[in-house]
């Protein structure tokens, strides 16, 4: 048994149900993520196709356009072998700026096609017609291969199909992972419906889903500290979930990242983007698709998580505390 592939929405293209999400390739501003070594992210992604991995998403305003050039360069002597996923920012969004920033993330992956080109944000103040018809003009001009947003509700998205004339939206990528569910209300069922792939960003939860914090281990840098999950009175609510993963994962011989991995990945329209920041993550995270979970296992999970009241709305007083680390 190995990697687990399955269609991007009804394109009739094959990818793995692990892919590499690459955000903090080259990011270091502003305190919002250490940022990966060059050569170590190289590594990672060429190990990760080496396992069986061939999603690979970045997106133009990582590291102000370093991603899609680490990823370029990882890529140059294996690109048939991968799916290219980026993004376009919200602010590009015009008929004219698709267009250039679709040039300069070409350039910087070192390809002459993106296979899944995506809307980062929607922009309320561009109309979506115009955006999508330049979107469209990059398929005719077989600069795209598929269509896909990101960060879109379902309203929104509904919306955005509407304003294509001739393609169809494939995938919305959104947060979603065990213990961060809202897609479930109404996003994933229409996905479903509809044949639309749900790429799945922060699958771990920003860390949280590997078991390595706590109340008395809490993260360090701000792009957590901000997360109300790891506000302390989280992570002690938390405790009680992240002890069954454990028992769970301990069971089965694998870590909670696989059992966390594994548990997006059982349904065939829902894939996973981990970071990777090294060769023995990028094991890590493709070994998740050889996990199966149990109707008892997955039961016992899910009276877990129904247990646990996150606070989503900690006060704002507890955000100098939890930048202090207090």
């Amino acid at each position: 048994m190995g990697m687990i592939y399955t269609e991007l929405g009804k394109s009739g293209t094959r990818i793995s149900s692990i892919g590499v999400g690459t955000w903090q390739f080259g990011t270091k501003l502003w305190g919002w993520g250490k940022g990966y070594g060059r050569g170590d992210a190289i590594e990672a992604v060429r190990r990760s196709i080496e396992l069986g991995v061939n999603l690979i998403d970045t997106a133009e305003i990582y590291g102000n356009g370093t991603s899609e050039e680490i990823v370029g360069d990882a890529i140059k002597d294996m690109r048939d072998e991968v799916v290219i996923a980026t993004k376009v920012w919200g602010t590009n969004l015009t008929y004219r700026r698709v267009l250039r920033a679709c040039e300069r993330s070409l350039r910087r992956l070192k390809t002459d096609v993106i296979d899944l080109y995506q809307i980062h944000w929607p922009n309320p103040f561009i109309p979506m017609r115009e955006t999508m018809r330049a979107m469209e003009r990059l398929v005719k001009e077989g600069k795209v291969r598929h269509i896909g947003v990101s960060n879109f509700p379902l309203r929104m998205m509904v919306r955005a199909q509407e304003a294509l004339s001739r393609e169809e939206i494939v995938s919305n990528q959104v947060k979603y992972n065990l213990i961060e569910r809202g897609p479930e209300k109404d996003l994933i069922p229409y996905a479903k419906r509809e044949r639309i792939t749900i790429i799945s960003y922060s699958p771990l939860a920003q860390g949280m889903l590997t078991g390595k914090y706590n109340p008395n281990n809490r993260p360090k840098d701000l792009v957590r500290r901000v997360n109300v999950l790891f506000d302390k009175g989280n992570l002690r609510r938390l405790e009680p979930l992240m002890n069954v993963l454990a028992r769970v994962a301990e069971s089965k011989g694998v870590s909670v990242v696989n059992l966390a991995l594994c548990w997006l990945i059982r349904s065939p329209e829902i894939v996973a983007i981990p970071g990777v920041k090294n060769a023995r993550q990028a094991e890590e995270n493709a070994r998740s698709a050889e996990v199966v979970l149990t109707e008892a296992e997955l039961e016992e999970i899910e009276r877990a998580y129904r247990s646990v009241k996150i606070d989503k709305f900690v006060s704002f007083l507890r955000i100098p505390l939890n930048l202090m680390g207090i």
